[in-house]
């Protein structure tokens, strides 16, 4: 009796056991995400402006319901593409970071379709102490002469830093004394900016990432700094007219004919042994 009843026992314990299985196992099969699938991602920090190489390439699993927007499978097409972005290590690559392919690895790469590349001499006060570092903005301001006046002006506005010195690196931010700054600019923005940098002297004004707006001012002048106005320059005095010149000068002359002792003529008489002189 007592046999049978352990054995039942044992029985309802085999029995809840392959249920309370069954039943996790099918809760894990639930929570369980979908198939992955192998994306390519970074083996290692890379730079922007460097190609890539194998070594610089690797597959990683992903699960297939979290894949990143424009994730690449094959790694094969990625080598000796170029990279316009800075990326981690597991990063996934996409095209969003690559540069177009043909691209020539290094400043190039960076530059935007339809922009140029142009470079202007600094230091460390024109330089915003360093701090203009790449991928930062800056305004441009000129100090010339206008006019006989010495003027200074924002003559270009939101213009991306794309390297200072040689250096293209984006993810420092410790500031770097440089003698150089390179600039992204469009076609008629260098224009500007070469003969800006010929007429006087240039400042770069480094200026907050996300604020588009732009800087509207009339420029800034002697005047303008110490809160007075310069005085208008007083047009030269008219002078009169022709016909009005004629009878001051005909007054003028008959003024001088009245004023003037009249002149008298004389003639000598001789009457025998008598001389004598007549004025008329």
């Amino acid at each position: 009796m007592k046999n049978r009843r352990a054995l039942l026992m044992m029985a309802l314990a085999i029995v809840f056991g392959l249920t309370a299985v069954a039943l996790a196992s099918r809760w894990l099969l639930r929570q369980t995400p979908g198939a992955s699938n192998k994306i390519v991602v970074a083996a290692t920090d890379v730079s922007l402006g460097q190609r890539l190489t194998p070594e610089m390439l690797k597959q990683l699993d992903w699960p297939a319901d979290s894949l990143p927007r424009g994730a690449l499978k094959d790694s094969g097409k990625l080598v000796g593409r170029v990279l316009k972005n800075s990326v981690l290590r597991d990063e996934p690559l996409s095209e969003a970071k690559l540069a177009p392919a043909g691209t020539l690895g290094g400043l190039s790469a960076l530059i935007a379709e339809g922009k140029r590349a142009i470079t202007v001499r600094v230091n460390d006060v024109v330089g915003v102490a360093g701090f203009a570092l790449p991928g930062n903005f800056v305004d441009i301001i000129v100090n010339t002469q206008a006019n006989d006046r010495a003027i200074s002006k924002i003559v270009l506005e939101r213009i991306l830093v794309l390297a200072v010195a040689q250096e293209v690196g984006r993810d420092e931010t410790k500031p770097r004394v440089v003698n150089a700054v390179t600039l992204e600019v469009t076609p008629g923005q260098a224009e500007n900016l070469d003969l800006a940098r010929s007429v006087g002297t240039l400042s770069l004004v480094l200026r907050n990432q996300v604020d588009p707006r732009p800087g509207t001012t009339d420029g800034a002048t002697k005047g303008t700094l110490l809160g007075a106005h310069e005085a208008p320059v007083a047009p030269p005095p008219a002078m009169p007219p022709a016909a009005s010149a004629a009878p001051v000068a005909a007054r003028h002359r008959v003024q001088v004919a009245t004023s003037a002792p009249r002149a008298r003529s004389c003639i000598g008489v001789i009457a025998g042994v008598q001389r004598s002189q007549e004025c008329l």
